[in-house]
């Protein structure tokens, strides 16, 4: 009797498990399911995601990567806007599929997410005000540096400045009030937001300039959640595809190349990240 029992009992257990494993599909099948990748991207930064003056839509180059990693799975895109701090805890929480939020590797970050190929590399930059603009990083020393919260910026300040003071904001641009109000003695971002932020305000009282010297290099990746290896794969073939039909080249061309106001030039191809040679932070 006790025999039947237990044989009873693995049958009720494995039937409950044959009905629970189909419900827990992986997440590709579950973005083809329904049609749709919802993207994690900026609410306003330019030129990654920001709103159209006129339409109020969101475009920017990882708007473009966005909907080419979708067109690639075959499915349409969903942009979902975060602030920076938000882009790894929306991610961890499952409220978007991906992050394409000029999203950098770091070794904490790693830990908590997994990092598709690096598309691109960085830089993180000190803004200054325009008198400090041919000071060494050495000379900030001690000083207080704003940067968003959440952010590398942010984590290169104290990697970058001996005994530098990281005063973070909620987002980039409250970082750079800061700056002008004389509230810190210089402000870390990416590069591109920076060469913005200087011809934004050049000829007025509070022009700003960008240091000589870089913060750090910074590989950066479309961000996904742990222990999905479909999703990984798939995203990962599609930016390589995108690299080999020069799609990529043609997006980053469009959005910071020579003919943009950033002037940048791509040197880097579709990578894995530990063939990349740079200092991670942590």
């Amino acid at each position: 009797m006790q025999v039947k029992r237990i044989y009873a009992g693995m049958l009720i257990a494995f039937g409950a498990l044959a009905w629970v494993v189909p419900a827990c599909a992986d997440q590709l099948s579950d973005v083809k399911s329904r049609g749709e990748l919802t993207c994690g991207v900026y609410s306003n930064v330019q030129p990654f995601s920001y709103p159209d003056a006129q339409t109020r839509q969101l475009e920017g180059m990882d708007v473009d990567l966005c909907n080419a990693v979708a067109k690639h799975i075959g499915v349409k895109a969903k942009l979902e806007p975060l602030a920076v701090e938000a882009r790894i805890p929306q991610l961890k929480l499952g409220r978007v599929d991906i992050v394409v939020a000029n999203l950098a590797y770091t070794k904490t970050r790693a830990t908590q997410i997994d990092f598709s190929d690096s598309y691109y590399s960085t830089k993180e930059v000190l803004v200054v005000k325009k008198a400090d603009a041919d000071k060494k990083l050495a000379d900030f020393t001690g000083q207080k540096i704003s940067a968003a919260d959440g952010s590398t910026s942010a984590q290169s300040i104290p990697l970058s400045i001996k005994d530098g003071q990281a005063v973070t904001f909620h987002d980039t641009s409250s970082a750079f009030l800061a700056l002008e109000q004389n509230k810190v003695k210089g402000f870390v971002t990416n590069q591109m937001t920076a060469t913005e932020i200087v011809k934004h305000v050049a000829g007025t009282d509070g022009a700003v300039a960008i240091a000589t010297e870089p913060m750090l290099i910074e590989p950066i990746a479309v961000g996904l959640r742990k222990n999905e290896p479909a999703m990984l794969d798939v995203v990962n073939k599609s930016l390589n595809a995108m690299e080999q039909s020069g799609e990529m080249s043609s997006i980053f061309d469009k959005w910071l190349g020579p003919k943009t106001q950033y002037g940048l030039t791509r040197t880097e191809k579709v990578t894995p990240i530990d063939k990349l040679k740079f200092t991670p932070l942590s």
